[in-house]
């Protein structure tokens, strides 16, 4: 993360920046984060989740559109276990999580709408790298995603 906070980055940057709604509980072992976005688009499927967590992360950070989805959990202790030992910086999701105990002691960053015990179901169902919604922001495949305890923002470079 960088020195600033997503409050400070937010006035030097103000409406350059994509604001998400308030909507994210945060459920990993790091509660600021930042990094380049991969996108994701899925619902109630975590098939392309998996994937994109289980290649080398290189500090960036998924952000899945999943719908909005409270039916069943899109990240759980497994896949995002892949995500710590591949190098992700954080994920976020319009959609729940599971195993939030074991999250929560992750090097992680981890944004979700809430939890649930449900699992979701891989059919192999879902679309990557294309431009998202998410909580009321646009989203790129590599734009900046700045989270931390009061908020997400995206940004179109990297900010200082």
């Amino acid at each position: 993360m960088p020195d600033l906070s997503t409050a400070d980055l937010y006035d030097r940057h103000g409406e350059a920046l994509g604001v998400c709604a308030p909507i994210f509980h945060d459920f990993g072992g790091r509660t600021a984060f930042d990094g380049k976005a991969v996108t994701v688009k899925c619902f109630e499927d975590n098939s392309r989740i998996k994937e994109a967590l289980a290649e080398p992360g290189d500090g960036r950070v998924l952000v899945a559109d999943c719908g909005g989805s409270l039916r069943c959990a899109m990240l759980g202790d497994l896949i995002a276990a892949s995500a710590v030992e591949h190098g992700w910086a954080g994920v976020i999701l319009t959609g729940c999580v599971r195993d939030t105990a074991v999250l929560a002691g992750m090097a992680l960053g981890v944004k979700a709408l809430g939890a649930t015990p449900r699992k979701s179901t891989r059919r192999g169902e879902g679309q990557r790298d294309l431009s998202v919604e998410v909580a009321g922001a646009q989203v790129k495949p590599g734009d900046w995603v700045y989270a931390d305890a009061d908020g997400v923002l995206i940004a179109r470079e990297r900010l200082t």
